[in-house]
C-alpha cells in the first residue's frame, strides 16, 4: 500500500550548511494493505517529517514514495490528497466550526466527488450520516444541526476521524491527534480510532508520544531516530511487547521525551 524507499529531507532556514537539520535520513518504510503502524520516537526524530512527505506537504530531496504501486513523489499536496485522510493535532484543523455536523459530514462526503452544481443535502444521506455519527457513541446523533464550532475537543476529533475516512481513503495519517486532548478524552478517541480503523480496513499510520498506547493500539511498531527506523515489530512479537522493554529501547537510543 505504501512504499518509502531511501528517504532523505533536510531543513536549513539560514543557508548556512552548519546549520542543516536532518530530519529523515535514508529511510526505508514499506506497509501493507490494511495494517496500523504506530510511530514513536523523541523529538526531532522525524515523524512529523514523514507524514508531511507522504501528504505532500514537504518535498524530499531525494527518494521516492509509492501508494499502491504509483510514484507520488513529485504529485502535488492536492493531488495526492483524494488517496489520503489526515488527522491533525488541533482539534480544530479538521472540521468547519461555522457549519453544522451535517454541513460537515456533507462536505467530507463530497470531497473526493466530482463538483457541480446539484442539491447536496439529501434525506438518505442525512439519514446515512445520522446513523453514522450515532456509531461514535457521543450522542452527537440528536444535534447534526448543531454548529461543530460548539462541540468539545474530543467530540471534534471523533467526528474528524469520520469525515477523515468517508470517502475510503487508502491511507489515514494520524499525526498525534489525542495529543491535545485531556487523558480521558484520549482514552475515549483512541478507542473510536481502534473501532473505525478496523471496521474500515484502512491501512493506517499514527504517531504517538506515549509508549503505552503506542503498545496497545495498532499491528505493528515503528521508531524512529535522527530521521531513520531503529526498530520495528508486529503481529505476536509486538503483542508480547512491554513498556520497560520499550523504554529499554528508548533509553538505549538518547530518546527522553516520551510519556509512559
Amino acid at each position: 500500500m505504501l512504499k518509502i524507499e531511501n528517504a532523505y529531507k533536510t531543513f536549513n532556514v539560514t543557508n548556512n550548511p552548519e546549520d542543516d537539520r536532518i530530519a529523515l535520513a535514508g529511510l526505508d518504510l514499506n506497509i501493507e494493505d490494511g495494517e496500523f503502524v504506530t510511530i514513536i520516537g523523541g523529538n526531532g526524530s522525524g515523524k512529523s517529517t514523514l507524514m508531511n512527505a507522504i501528504s505532500g506537504v514537504v518535498k524530499l530531496d531525494t527518494g521516492t514514495i509509492k501508494i499502491k504501486g504509483m510514484d507520488v513523489t513529485n504529485i502535488s499536496e492536492y493531488r495526492r490528497a483524494k488517496y489520503l485522510g489526515r488527522v491533525f493535532q488541533d482539534p480544530n484543523l479538521g472540521t468547519a466550526g461555522n457549519m453544522s455536523i451535517l454541513e460537515n459530514m456533507m462536505l467530507a462526503y463530497r470531497r473526493d466527488k466530482r463538483k457541480g452544481l446539484r442539491w447536496g443535502f439529501k434525506k438518505d444521506l442525512t439519514e446515512r450520516f445520522t446513523n453514522l455519527v450515532g456509531t461514535l457513541n457521543l450522542g452527537l446523533e440528536s444535534r447534526m444541526e448543531q454548529k461543530v464550532g460548539l462541540l468539545s475537543g474530543g467530540q471534534r476529533q471523533a467526528l474528524t476521524l469520520l469525515m477523515a475516512t468517508l470517502s475510503k481513503p487508502d491511507i489515514l495519517l494520524l499525526d498525534e491527534h489525542t495529543a491535545a486532548l485531556d487523558p480521558k478524552i484520549q482514552k475515549l478517541v483512541l478507542d473510536i480510532t481502534d473501532k473505525i480503523v478496523k471496521e474500515s480496513g484502512v491501512t493506517t499510520l499514527m504517531i504517538t508520544h506515549n509508549m503505552k498506547d503506542a503498545i496497545t493500539y495498532g499491528t505493528r511498531l515503528v521508531m524512529l531516530k535522527e530521521g531513520k527506523i531503529i526498530f520495528d515489530v508486529s503481529g505476536e512479537e509486538k503483542q508480547k511487547l512491554t513498556k520497560e522493554e520499550l523504554l529499554h529501547k528508548f533509553d538505549d537510543s538518547g530518546d527522553t521525551e516520551l510519556a509512559l
